[in-house]
């Protein structure tokens, strides 16, 4: 369904019929032409598409995120390999299991999301008790120097009746797909060197940055024992099959009580890399030479110097070689009906000086549907197109009263100059 082409309407406005149009019914939709504000004149435009749909009152897709097999869909194309975890809508944060689809013809179509058994729920004995141990927040991608699919993500340690305490132990989860199979491989836990400190880290929701010579660079969380959340970024060696932990950056904190640091995310533009982090009570970045070391962090603000509205949920980077974007939930868009603000999802370019949100380049990428949509994924498909992937979460109950329903949205990033990163 063709959606507005007047790109002089407000947000709220635009915001309303993208609503109303995806309501009716949506296979393919086409937002209107952008343009950023660079001496190049970078232009995207967006074209948004289903890939998936679950809900009936049990249960709903969620962390919808894929990475690319370069060379193996049609035409010399990529293979685009999405992983997913179901929720249980009974409960807080529940994944029984981890599911997977893919396409060969750039999202054209979609095979049927299938269970992955190697990436299945274990069960082990933690302080003397058999409790069940899954993969969430997984995200694949291509680790070129080794010619690998790599997923990271974490792990989520249950009660036995499957609900979430803590303290808990976490780790850093990683599969490695198989190409040639079509499989994930069993899924590992990253060996970290301080059992007491990182006893509750893992890099759930992290986008990682992977160096030319290989190394990656894993942003991950953890909880010392009796203190908020903190974030520092990991790096790592990976040959193929294991990764290994090998030394770490900046250890980020806030003071107790304030919320701590999550879901860190990092990216590198112009020499410098950039990390957004989640806080309870708004967003923050930072700013590196190497990717280790941070200098200190500041929240997130439009440049006209207002919040960005950004909190308790993620945020991630868009990076193109001409520009970098953010793309981020927010309060003051109507959306206070939805649970954090978590819709619609957004996305604007950022002054990498000052380290702000450009207020009038801001977009709609998928529109709120009554449904939240903060826990999403990017991928740099080929130089043309990134693709962000997100489901609608299907929680509290009702919230498919404003029309939302399960669906996985492939929202198409397509750009009028080629990402020379890429």
């Amino acid at each position: 369904m063709a959606i507005t082409k007047n790109t002089s309407v407000k947000i709220n406005r635009r915001r309303a019929f993208l609503k109303s149009s995806l309501i009716a019914g949506i296979s393919a939709a086409i937002i209107p032409s952008f343009m950023s504000f660079s001496k190049e004149k970078l232009r995207y435009s967006l074209k948004l598409s289903l890939a998936a749909k679950l809900f009936d009152g049990e249960k709903c897709w969620c962390h919808a995120r894929a990475g690319i097999v370069p060379g193996y869909g049609e035409n010399g194309n990529p293979q685009v390999v999405m992983s997913m975890n179901k929720l249980d809508l009974v409960g807080s944060d529940v994944f029984r299991g981890m599911y997977g689809l893919h396409t060969n013809n750039m999202g054209e179509s979609w095979t049927e999301p299938v269970k992955l058994q190697n990436l299945a729920p274990r069960y082990e004995m933690i302080d003397g008790i058999e409790r069940p141990v899954v993969v969430s927040d997984f995200w694949p991608k291509w680790h070129t120097a080794s010619k690998s699919l790599l997923g990271t993500g974490h792990t989520v340690a249950y009660t036995p009746d499957w609900k979430v305490t803590n303290p808990r132990p976490r780790h850093t989860s990683y599969s490695v797909y198989d190409v040639k199979k079509g499989i994930w491989r069993n899924w590992h836990k990253l060996k970290m060197p301080d059992d007491d400190k990182f006893f509750n880290s893992g890099a759930g929701s992290a986008q990682r940055f992977d160096l030319e010579d290989g190394t990656v660079l894993l942003p991950i969380s953890y909880r010392p024992l009796g203190k908020d959340l903190c974030t520092t970024v990991c790096s790592c060696s990976f040959d193929g099959n294991l990764l290994k932990y090998q030394d770490h950056g900046t250890e980020l904190s806030l003071g107790d009580g304030e919320g701590g640091l999550g879901e860190p995310s990092l990216t590198r533009f112009n020499g410098e890399f950039f990390m957004t982090i989640r806080n309870n009570f708004k967003g923050y970045v930072a700013r590196s030479k190497d990717g280790l070391h941070f200098d200190k962090i500041q929240e997130w603000r439009f440049d006209d110097g207002s919040e960005l509205g950004n909190y308790r949920t993620q945020q991630h980077w868009v990076t193109h070689s001409e520009g970098l974007f953010l793309v981020y939930t927010r309060r003051g868009a109507g959306n206070d009906h939805v649970f954090r603000n978590r819709a619609p999802l957004f996305i604007a370019r950022v002054d990498t000086e000052k380290l702000q949100v450009i207020r009038n380049t801001e977009q709609i990428l998928v529109p709120e549907r009554g449904a939240r949509l903060g826990n999403f994924g990017l991928t740099d498909v080929n130089q043309n197109e990134t693709w962000v992937t997100v489901t609608e979460w299907m929680q509290p109950e009702g919230v498919e009263k404003y029309g939302s329903d399960g669906s996985v949205f492939v929202a198409k990033i397509h750009w009028n100059k080629p990402n020379l990163l890429i």
